[in-house]
């Protein structure tokens, strides 16, 4: 099982790199086994307002999360999450919010996580990182 970070999300939006904008829709697209972490949905409407000097509305952030909730299931994080990630912050040293997107990885059963945002990581436990960019 698969699951994309706040980041490719936000690609997939942006017109201003379209060679960036064209990866991110091609993993959408391609992402047929995946699911849709909570807190990653929560991230994509919080930081498109990024994208608001092109265009890109709270409405169009909205609607496209909406696409992207038809496409994936979504993953709510149990209470366990956060003793996973404080383990994963500690060891790993990445940061609060990664460690608890990682968790919430290991939680749902997800196996490849596409991110640019782990780097040094290309593994935790069965937890393969991959930075498509």
């Amino acid at each position: 099982m698969i699951a994309l970070d706040t980041n490719i999300l936000l690609y997939a939006c942006d017109r201003a790199d379209p060679k960036r904008q064209q990866i991110a829709m091609e993993l959408i697209a391609n992402s047929r086994d995946g699911v849709l972490l909570w807190q990653v949905a929560c991230e994509f409407v919080a930081a498109s307002r990024k994208l608001g000097a092109r265009g890109f509305t709270a409405s169009d952030a909205w609607n496209r999360l909406g696409e992207f909730l038809n496409l994936f299931p979504l993953s709510l994080p149990t209470a366990g999450v956060l003793a996973r990630a404080e383990q994963l912050h500690a060891t790993y040293g990445v940061s609060f919010w990664d460690a608890l997107i990682l968790a919430a990885c290991t939680e749902a059963g997800v196996t490849l996580f596409y991110s640019e945002d782990v780097p040094g990581h290309p593994s935790i436990g069965a937890l393969r990182i991959v930075n498509p960019f």
